[in-house]
Parts: structure tokens; C-alpha cells; sequence
């Protein structure tokens, strides 16, 4: 070959080669995925549409009449201060990444840095999932609807007695310290905590559910029991408004576990068929158990064991298979019916509208059973080969989110207590929260 020819080459090439591989940068670059990116949208309306409107129908009707915007206005109030909390450092804590070491132990472990404080960096072209397919601001809005709708379950602990004032603190610092840093150690990846121990939890078992049900027990606890109870009548003044909330948890909560696989793909198919399978059987569960126990169903029995069957499968809900999920729900129904009565009862706390009996309760017995029905060898879909090491690293994750939020929930009580008071008067109590609280009534007669 002449230099000549040599020399064309040469040239030729320093024209192709950049072209080519501009062209594998472009085919390595991320492509939003428009399939993914809707049901990802459709998914965070699903789990916003559980607190506004469910949990607040679900739980406003519970109480009495006198106290049913207070705990109205609680869920809407948690809504908007937990959006603005998420957006300035919420979602930093939780997700970002920095200092992050498999199999290293350090603060990061624990508590995510500050690179995304007030979202830093997001942009319209922001692409995130598990291959990049859909954009960060909806990842940002599914996550922060999660960490809405946790500090939300807690009210149903100390509905009817709390001040409206130290519950926005209560729940400020509560979000900061406890929701967020159990969210990080679990969700965010390798040199997580909770994620190198190998916890499974698929959409929100322990980050959620345990989560919210301890922090209820305390809370009820240190606020000590409402004015009368057990011995004054306190039943549920609007069982109908119950039982809508309860259906439209029921509805959103397909958002929440299906979505939780954060693609429109086979998981999160999976994930709503057991969903609805484990609802269904956690219904059916209290309902049967509370009609051999007092002698007749309840409405009020029957919207519980559905909530109890949604708390139940959520950890499970990408990894256990319909039978593993028709078992949780069975479990889920029954125990929770005898927590939420015959436990609570005996202990005589006053869980007003039974938070840990029913997400506390049905939380661990969950992500316990994860642990079992996510091995294929009883038709789950994890990778679990050893059951009893599963379960054991299941019971871990269950026993020290339980010791981390009741610690912190403790403290952060007490220290509101102490400057600032928990409780309304005993005159207010009386009169109502919604009148003391908020100068208004649910009902002008």
C-alpha cells in the first residue's frame, strides 16, 4: 500500500471514528421509558389519593362526631408540611448516596448525605429506575408520598387528645430523625444498613408500617389514655365514612406495592395480583375470627382486616407468590384481630383507632413472613434458598427498626412535652378538637 493510500485511510478514519463513537455514546445513553414514566405517574396519584382522601375518610370516621375534622385536618396538614420537608432535605437523607460502602458501617450507613438538599441538580432530564427509565421528579413524588402518608398512619394512635400545634412539631422531627434515616437504610443500596443485612422489604413493610405502628404506641402511651377510656361509650360516629376510606385504601394501595417495582413490567403485575389476594384473605380472616369470637361480624371488623391484609403483603408484595400471599393475608386478618382487641384490652393502652394493632402488628408479621414465602421452594419469586437465615434476617430488621423508632419517638415526645405540652385541656378534650382546635364543627345541625 503507497503512502498515498495509507495517508487516505488515515483521514478517512479520523473522520469515522469519532463518528462511531459518538454514535455508542448515544446508544449507551439512558432513554426515558414513556410506558414506565405513566404508570410511575399513575402510581404516585394512587398513593397520594391514600391519605387524601382514604386514611383521612378511613380514620375521620372512626372517631366521635366532635373530633371529625381534627383528624381530617391532621392528614391534610401532614400532606402539605411533609412535601415541603421531603423537597428541602427529606429526600437527600433518604437517597443520596455519598460515603455509601458495601459492607462498610459508617454515618452514611445510617443517615444520607446533603447532595440533593432542595433538590439540587434535578432537572426535566433527570432520568432514574432501576435501568434509568423514567424521570427523577416522579421518582422524587412516588418516594414522597411514602414518607406523606407514614407520619399520617401515627394519628389514628392519639386521635381525640393531641394538640394540633405539637403534632406538626411531633411529626417535623419525627419525618427528620426517624422516618427518613429507616427509609435510607433500607431503600438506598449497597452500605445501606439495613440493605447489606439483606432485609427484604419490598414496598414499605418495615420503612412504613412498623415504622408508624411503634411510633403510635408510644405516642398513645405518653399522651396517656382519652378522658373515659376504657369505661366511657366511644364508638365510631360514621362507620360508612370508614368503610369508603377503607376502599379507597384498598384501590391506592395497588399504586403503593405495584408501583414499588418502579416499571410497568411483570413484578409489578405480581405485586397487585398478590396484593389483592392477601387483602382479600385478611378480610375474610377478621372477619370469621371476630364472628366466632363476639358472635357477629362488624363493618368496622371487616374494613380493619382489609387494612391488615395491605400492610401485610407490602414487604412481600415483589417477591412471595399468590399462595405465600393468600397465607400472610390469613395470618395478617387473624392475628391483627386479637392484637387490636383482646392484646390491646389486656395492656389497656388506648390505640384509639388500633395503629399498632392493625400497621404495627400486621407490619411484622409481613415482613417475617417474607422471609419464608419469598423462597421459591414455596412458590415465591426472591432469591431466598435458606429460609431460617431469611427469617432471621427479617426478625432482625423487624427488632431494630422496632428499638430505633420507639427510642427516638420517646425522646422527641418527652422533650415536646416538656417544652411545650402534648395534650388539650380536659375542657377542650370535651368539648372536642374541632371546636377547640379549630373553632369549627364537622356537623351544623
Amino acid at each position: 500500500m503507497t503512502l498515498r493510500k495509507l495517508a487516505g485511510l488515515g483521514a478517512l478514519l479520523s473522520i469515522v471514528m469519532p463518528s462511531l463513537a459518538m454514535a455508542a455514546d448515544e446508544v449507551a445513553a439512558p432513554v426515558l421509558n414513556s410506558g414506565d414514566t405513566a404508570w410511575m405517574l399513575t402510581a404516585t396519584a394512587l398513593v397520594l389519593f391514600m391519605t387524601i382522601p382514604g386514611l383521612a375518610l378511613f380514620y375521620g370516621g372512626m372517631v366521635r362526631s366532635k373530633n371529625i375534622l381534627s383528624v381530617m385536618m391532621q392528614c391534610f396538614a401532614i400532606t402539605g408540611l411533609i412535601s415541603i420537608l421531603w423537597v428541602v432535605y427529606g429526600y437527600s437523607i433518604a437517597f443520596d448516596t455519598t460515603g455509601m460502602e458495601q459492607g462498610v458501617v459508617n454515618f452514611n450507613s445510617f443517615f444520607g448525605g446533603m447532595g440533593k438538599a432542595f433538590l439540587a441538580g434535578v432537572t426535566p432530564a433527570s432520568i432514574t429506575g432501576p435501568a434509568a427509565l423514567f424521570p427523577e421528579a416522579v421518582f422524587i413524588t412516588f418516594q414522597m408520598t411514602f414518607a406523606i402518608i407514614t407520619p399520617a398512619l401515627i394519628v389514628g394512635a392519639f386521635a381525640e387528645r393531641m394538640k394540633f400545634s405539637a403534632m406538626l412539631i411531633f411529626m417535623a422531627i419525627w419525618f427528620t430523625l426517624v422516618y427518613a434515616p429507616i427509609a435510607h437504610m433500607v431503600w438506598s443500596g449497597n452500605g445501606g444498613l439495613l440493605w447489606d443485612w439483606g432485609v427484604l422489604d419490598f414496598a414499605g413493610g418495615t420503612v412504613v408500617h412498623i415504622n408508624a405502628g411503634v411510633a403510635g404506641l408510644v405516642a398513645c402511651i405518653v399522651l396517656g389514655k382519652r378522658k373515659g377510656f376504657p369505661t366511657t361509650p366511644m364508638a365510631p360516629h360514621n362507620l360508612g365514612y370508614t368503610l369508603v376510606g377503607a376502599a379507597m385504601l384498598w384501590i391506592g394501595w395497588f399504586g403503593f406495592n405495584a408501583g414499588s417495582a418502579a416499571a410497568a413490567n411483570g413484578t409489578a403485575g405480581m405485586a397487585m395480583l398478590v396484593t389483592q389476594i392477601a387483602t382479600a384473605a385478611a378480610a375474610l380472616g377478621w372477619m370469621f375470627a371476630e364472628w366466632i369470637a363476639h358472635g357477629k361480624p362488624s363493618a368496622l371488623g371487616i374494613a380493619s382486616g382489609v387494612v391488615a391484609g395491605l400492610v401485610a403483603v407490602t414487604p412481600a408484595a415483589g417477591t412471595v407468590g399468590p399462595m405465600g400471599a393468600l397465607i400472610i393475608g390469613l395470618a395478617a386478618g387473624v392475628i391483627c384481630f386479637f392484637c387490636a382487641t383482646t392484646l390491646k384490652r389486656k395492656l389497656g393502652y388506648d390505640d384509639s383507632l388500633d395503629a399498632f394493632g392493625v400497621h404495627g402488628i400486621g407490619g411484622i408479621v409481613g415482613a417475617i413472613l417474607t422471609g419464608v414465602f419469598a423462597a421459591p421452594a414455596l412458590g415465591g419469586f426472591g432469591t431466598v434458598t435458606d429460609i431460617a437465615a431469611q427469617v432471621w434476617i427479617q426478625c432482625k430488621g423487624v427488632g431494630f427498626t422496632v428499638i430505633y423508632t420507639a427510642i427516638v419517638t420517646f425522646v422527641i415526645l418527652k422533650v415536646l412535652d416538656m417544652v411545650m405540652g402534648l395534650r388539650v385541656t380536659e375542657e377542650e378534650e370535651a368539648v372536642g378538637l374541632d371546636l377547640a382546635q379549630h373553632n369549627e364543627r364537622g356537623y351544623n345541625l
